[in-house]
């Protein structure tokens, strides 16, 4: 399998993955310029691609996604939820292109099988997805306001995760672009995931043998990526995991598109 962050953070979120003749995005949250740009630095055609998956309705996952599936005459997929919040924002979409997905139950975009899954975070339907290539399997988890045993149980085991390391608790309390309320919103339950909440999902992760994890959707305002990367290395190192050799961590950056990792069926290939 192949997978690529093209963007990831919170001004946008574009994931590239494939398994065999099938190329499929997460998310188009990115204008689609951009993102068709994006996939041609990386050797995509954007008209090679089967569809898009959605988590849900926040522009910063569908604000190209409607550019996107005109032009390329790609279905959408997406929770019943997803389809009512986001169909003002996109654009029409012709009734052929427009898919209802459900959490836990599966289903195959070409030679790709996909897993959504419920999700804690404040909007209407919102998923996260696990994707699997033969005996292979990837999965991304952002936008959580809390790494439940739920989500633990529908992502452990992946050969990759991207998992959602959004802010540092401090910096986002000082912040003084932020309202008190969008700071409770961002810290709840159903908000975004801290680099100290992702190093402790990270631990029990790897422990369940994922070789490779990336750190996504990162804040802008709230967070660097040598933070968030700190954090969680420090965390690892702390239980005698070395970064690098035991296992890969990177960074998914929000404004420039990330390397194309490679999985293999004997773990990730460095």
């Amino acid at each position: 399998m192949y997978f690529c962050p093209l963007f990831s953070g919170s001004s946008g979120n574009a994931l590239f993955c494939q398994y065999g003749n099938t190329r499929l995005l997460i998310d188009a949250g990115k204008p689609g310029r951009q993102i068709e740009e994006a996939l041609r630095s990386i050797g995509v055609a954007p008209e090679t691609l089967g569809g898009v998956l959605i988590t849900h309705e926040h522009s910063d996952h569908i604000h190209g996604a409607g550019i996107i599936s005109r032009k390329y005459h790609l279905p959408l997929y997406a929770t019943p939820g997803t389809w009512a919040a986001m169909e003002g924002k996109i654009g029409r979409i012709e009734p052929g292109f427009r898919r209802e997905i459900q959490a836990g139950r599966d289903f195959y975009l070409g030679e790709i099988g996909v897993v959504p899954f419920a999700i804690p975070h404040d909007a209407a339907d919102p998923v996260g997805f696990r994707l699997y290539g033969g005996k292979l399997s990837i999965a991304t988890a952002t936008d959580l306001g809390h790494f439940s045993r739920f989500v633990y149980d529908q992502i452990a085991g992946s050969d990759l995760i991207l998992l959602e390391s959004n802010h540092d608790p401090d910096m986002l309390k000082a912040n003084p672009h932020y309202s008190a309320q969008l700071k409770a919103r961002i810290l709840g339950d159903h908000g975004h995931l801290s680099n100290e909440s992702c190093a402790g999902a990270l631990l029990r992760l790897i422990a369940a043998g994922t070789g490779t994890v990336l750190l996504g959707h990162l804040s802008g305002e709230n967070n660097t990526p040598d933070l968030a990367r700190q954090v969680s290395a420090d965390a690892l190192a702390r239980e005698g995991i070395r970064p690098g050799r035991d296992v890969r961590l990177n960074v998914a950056l929000r404004d420039r598109t990330g390397e194309v990792y490679t999985i293999r069926e004997k773990g990730s290939s460095f």
